[in-house]
């Protein structure tokens, strides 16, 4: 009965004020909202790279110029990567665990077709087996061929987003366009495979290797080498083999002193997860104090209700209202905003997960949802326990006299 009573009063003190009450539970709000908004945010980045990732395979390395062992070599001593690199991984006859090499260049430029320009995120130039080391599959049309790339033919496969701003609806396959004064015939164009972040894998434009140098970026060396292992096994005897064969072609002897790196998909992966996470952390702790500071407003809020009702509390204790009475009414009413505030807050964390972020789709953790809520309750009574406490302490005879 005495609960009863003491939630009963705290309604009716939180209702007299009701502004007040109603800005002291947006403080609340805002602070469990943020939390779990920015939290899913950073658990959406990470869902995000994970899938980037792992859509290209399994068994991909990476091969790129840069020292493994404590950052890049000087300017003067590093070998680029080349096309030679290249060849001579995918003819070696002792690489039993690779399976495809793929060089590839990189390039911008703008595409035009007929009165329309668009500048897609990327050019490539590479080999047709880039496809399947990529992961790359044509939904339309078909990729560009090994002879293709003999004969330096102008040919190009566009992403879906490429195909999109440059055709809409359209067929692109068969049309001409022009990429940075060079004209190219679409093949084909890519399945779509969804933005991921901050990149779109969608907005490219693939052609053979030498049509791309001789256009952009000349005959020297390449940005990448993507190896495809026999199988996600052999990925470990795959990257042994790559380092062998490249000390030999970069006239290294001692491997520390490697002027290339190899990523696998699983290192990659893991170096990426730990970068999203310690962001996730960051973004909790900003969001954080978002909570710290409604707990503040409660305290102020809960401060200025004792000053006010400082006579009440007078009366009521000389009629003989024991401490615990009137130390429990005021921590009900600090609870009682911080619950209503957190849990508005909930609602509005989640409703605000369903739409995108900085081009992120936000993934809501559950954890964060309920630890939120939990935390945003102990933050209403730890804040709300002094002014509570100062109104039990409250001497009747020094509360009647208050004006």
């Amino acid at each position: 009965m005495i609960l009863w009573q003491m939630l009963r009063f705290a309604v009716g003190g939180l209702a007299a004020n009701k502004v007040r009450s109603a800005l002291t539970m947006l403080g609340v709000l805002i602070g469990v909202a943020s939390v779990i908004l920015l939290l899913a945010v950073g658990n959406g980045s990470s869902v995000a790279v994970k899938e980037s990732i792992t859509s290209l395979g399994t068994n991909s390395l990476t091969v790129s110029s840069g020292s493994s062992f404590g950052g890049s070599r000087t300017a003067a001593g590093t070998k680029k990567l080349t096309v030679a690199d290249a060849k001579a991984l995918a003819s070696d006859a002792d690489t039993a665990a690779i399976k495809s090499v793929a060089p590839v260049v990189t390039a911008s430029g703008t595409a035009l077709y007929g009165d329309i320009s668009y500048s897609p995120g990327s050019i490539v130039g590479t080999y047709p087996a880039y496809f399947e080391t990529a992961n790359q599959k044509v939904g339309h049309g078909d990729y560009f061929t090994a002879d293709d790339v003999l004969n330096s033919r102008k040919v190009a496969v566009l992403g879906a987003t490429t195909a999109k701003q440059l055709f809409d609806t359209a067929d692109p396959v068969g049309k001409r366009i022009t990429v940075g004064g060079t004209p190219f015939t679409v093949v084909g164009v890519l399945q779509a495979k969804g933005g991921t972040g901050f990149t779109d894998p969608d907005d490219v434009v693939i052609a053979p290797l030498p049509t791309v140098q001789n256009a952009f970026t000349g005959f020297g060396s390449v940005n990448q080498i993507l190896v495809q292992a026999t199988s996600a096994e052999t990925t470990a005897a795959a990257q042994s083999e790559i380092t062998r064969v490249l000390l030999g072609t970069h006239a290294i002897a001692d491997p520390s002193k490697a002027d290339f790196r190899i990523s696998n998909q699983a290192s990659l992966l893991t170096a990426r997860e730990s970068t999203t996470r310690t962001f996730t952390v960051l973004l909790g702790a900003v969001a954080a104090i978002s909570l710290l500071v409604g707990g503040i407003g409660i305290t102020n809020i809960m401060l200025v209700t004792v000053t006010e009702r400082t006579r009440e509390i007078g009366i009521r204790k000389a009629l003989g209202a024991p401490r615990g009475v009137i130390l429990g009414q005021f921590l009900t009413e600090s609870t009682l905003l911080s619950v209503l505030g957190a849990g508005l807050g909930v609602v509005v964390g989640i409703a605000g997960s369903h739409f995108s972020v900085v081009g992120i789709k936000p993934v809501v953790i559950p954890e964060s949802v309920l630890g939120a809520f939990g935390i945003a309750v102990a933050i209403g009574l730890f804040f709300g326990s002094y002014p509570a406490n100062r109104a039990a302490s409250l001497r009747p005879i020094d509360a009647l006299r208050h004006e």
